[in-house]
């Protein structure tokens, strides 16, 4: 997989992309990740991306013209020419389904906005789709690039050492991941589970079921119904 990220500021990315399974992914050949300065198909010597809004308003626009050629150039380099995503407030907040959606394409480019937004003819001439982390604000795009690279990268095959951790984890299956332990057996007063120690994996499995059920409904109730939704055969496991 080719990942593109157009960014005004490509140096934020040194870090996050240079470590971990990111880092592993791309040292084995299993993505490749390209960043691209959109100032750098700016055409006046200031080397100017952003403008006045139309109608008066605070802050600058990101223009047409950077964005369009820097879009245009990376697809006349390389193809499959690529899922053009801007990353945006007004987009669709990041759910693990988009993740495995997105991880399914051979090449995605990322637009990282900045300022007060794009020129609104971006995302009508350019983008297939626009994503968002949430309901706050941030200072630009970069951040979400970032987690979107990363929610995407884990889910190539032979990016994570074990195909059941993807399972098992965090939204793998719809729910919170149950609770964890690891050594040593009593920490503080603290003790781990008794059915954790028996070896007894059909209780095991059972009880990490019912529990990240519990977590789900305590801790996530818009999770839990979509859950039970698409499960209406399992009865409620609170209990």
């Amino acid at each position: 997989m080719r990942i593109d990220i157009l960014t005004l500021f490509p140096e934020m990315f040194d870090g996050p992309l240079s470590a971990s399974i990111v880092q592993r992914a791309r040292e084995a050949g299993i993505v490749e990740l390209v960043l691209t300065n959109l100032r750098d198909f700016a055409r006046d010597k200031y080397r100017k991306v952003d403008d006045a809004p139309f109608g008066g308003g605070a802050g600058m626009v990101m223009m047409c013209q950077p964005v369009f050629d820097a879009v245009e150039a990376l697809r006349s380099l390389v193809q499959p020419a690529g899922r053009i995503i801007l990353m945006s407030p007004q987009g669709r907040p990041l759910r693990q389904e988009i993740a495995r959606e997105l991880a399914a394409w051979p090449r995605l480019i990322l637009v990282a906005g900045h300022y007060e937004g794009f020129d609104e003819r971006i995302r009508q001439g350019l983008a297939d789709d626009e994503i968002s982390l949430g309901d706050f604000v941030l200072s630009g795009g970069e951040i979400a690039a970032m987690a979107l690279v990363d929610a995407v990268v884990r889910l190539l095959p032979g990016a994570l050492g074990s195909a059941e951790s993807l399972a098992e984890e965090s939204f793998g299956q719809g729910l919170l991941e149950y609770p964890q332990y690891t050594r040593p057996r009593v920490f503080r007063e603290l003790a781990v589970p008794e059915v954790l120690l028996n070896g007894d994996h059909a209780k095991i499995a059972r009880w990490r079921h019912e529990q990240a059920c519990q977590r789900t409904q305590q801790r996530r109730p818009d999770l839990w119904q979509a859950w039970r939704k698409e499960h209406p055969e399992t009865e409620d496991e609170t209990s």
